[in-house]
């Protein structure tokens, strides 16, 4: 039974404030949703300045950032667990930084995919050690109180960065795209230094050999609950890769929604944050499982509508659309929180390898899936529809692996 020996959260956490420990753990995962959603917005001005003729290779400008972003993680978390959670995240916010601004003076579409797979190796620290940290100093129900308080900061992001770089876009070129989002992981890096403490414990370091590390993987891999949450995690972070990649084609090539784009994703983005919100309010009396495995229920059941609806017509109109696809959002932020705690609750004692392999899974394995699902877009949205169907039945049926068949069953008491 996968108990927290957590203590109950204090109003500091390792000598900083509990709402500036989750505010810059939103920070350093907020990187991630930045290198992503800003460029949105520049894709296809990026596709015109550098000589891509495919439309659907736009979206290589996300997808290599994701793969270097997944891949990285499996190193960046035993690192973490043998050096500690500071430096090594240091250095990655370096060679993000330095990304970003390379990136910028790309010649080519070549460069700018080889420095975006860069920059998402950088990135790849401050995922893994923002979940490391939250895991360090919370268990149970609290764990995943807090991973939704991060969660909620960081789909801030999406609310405002596709807007923030449609206005850049409206007096600069895409160039200072980049050279924005350099200064803000730069801005990040300061406060990291500054404020972050050490949170890993000195009882869980571990050296960073080939055979601890391969055994560190073991214990990831072996734990039955672990490892199905952590795929389950990859299958429904798929389908939001999948409609981000095509996200701009979607608005702005079948909906024709010029610059209102901005302000149609900010606003779905915006009820991501409030479902995560309203599960950190609900989590502790209801449990991870309960709010997961129901909201699993409904994502399956408006994915199945929106998929029929979209077959049924010729061209689904944008208000069915965007109801539709709110409703898959919301369920979303219960989603996603819920099932990083659960893959993370039974592996404290290596939560930099595990949060290693679940952001591998999550961002690399997701990415790829995601990329499959936006790169069959043909003009309407029936592939992304299909897509978010497949990979929630897939989810489904890990989650019942996961829990040998019996759901809804709180395992993990208030603490």
């Amino acid at each position: 039974m996968d108990q927290s020996n957590a203590p109950k959260a204090p109003p500091t956490v390792m000598g900083i404030s509990r709402w500036e420990f989750i505010a810059l753990a939103a920070a350093l995962m907020a990187l991630n949703a930045l290198a992503i959603d800003i460029m949105i917005p520049a894709l296809q001005q990026i596709g015109a300045s550098l000589g891509v003729v495919e439309e659907n290779h736009r979206q290589f400008v996300i997808t290599a950032y994701i793969v270097g972003f997944g891949a990285a993680q499996l190193f960046f978390g035993p690192l973490s667990d043998a050096y500690g959670r500071r430096r090594p995240l240091i250095v990655g916010l370096v060679i993000y930084v330095a990304a970003a601004c390379g990136a910028a003076f790309a010649p080519s579409f070549g460069v700018m995919l080889a420095l975006r797979v860069i920059q998402g190796i950088g990135a790849a620290a401050t995922r893994v050690i923002a979940i490391s940290v939250i895991r360090d100093c919370f268990g149970g129900r609290r764990m995943a109180e807090i991973m939704s308080l991060v969660f909620m900061v960081f789909m801030a992001v999406p609310v405002v960065a596709p807007g923030f770089g449609q206005a850049i876009m409206l007096f600069a070129t895409w160039h200072l795209i980049f050279i924005a989002m350099g200064a803000g992981a730069l801005a990040t890096t300061v406060w990291a230094v500054l404020r972050l403490p050490e949170t890993l414990a000195p009882e869980n370091v571990r050296p960073f050999t080939a055979a601890v590390v391969m055994k560190g993987f073991y214990i990831v891999f072996s734990n039955r609950v672990a490892l199905c949450y952590t795929l389950a995690c990859m299958a429904t972070f798929s389908a939001l890769f999948g409609f981000i990649t095509s996200a701009q084609q979607i608005y702005m090539e079948v909906y024709n929604l010029g610059n209102l784009f901005g302000f149609v994703f900010a606003g779905i983005a915006g009820m991501m944050a409030l479902s995560n919100f309203l599960n950190s309010r609900l989590v502790g009396r209801y449990g991870m499982r309960r709010l997961a495995h129901g909201a699993l229920f409904a994502f399956i059941a408006v994915c199945c509508t929106w998929f029929i609806a979209s077959v049924a017509t010729t061209h689904l109109p944008f208000l069915p659309f965007l109801v539709l696809f709110t409703a898959v959002m919301f369920l979303f932020g219960f989603i996603g929180s819920n099932f990083n705690a659960l893959a993370m609750e039974p592996l404290g004692h290596v939560a930099g390898t595990a949060s290693s392999v679940l952001g591998f899974a999550q961002t690399f394995g997701g990415g790829i899936i995601g990329t499959m699902i936006g790169q069959s877009f043909n003009g309407t949205v029936t592939p992304i529809a299909a897509g978010f169907c497949v990979v929630s039945f897939v989810a489904l049926g890990l989650v019942l692996i996961a829990e040998r068949g019996r759901l809804f069953q709180p395992h993990n008491p208030p603490v």
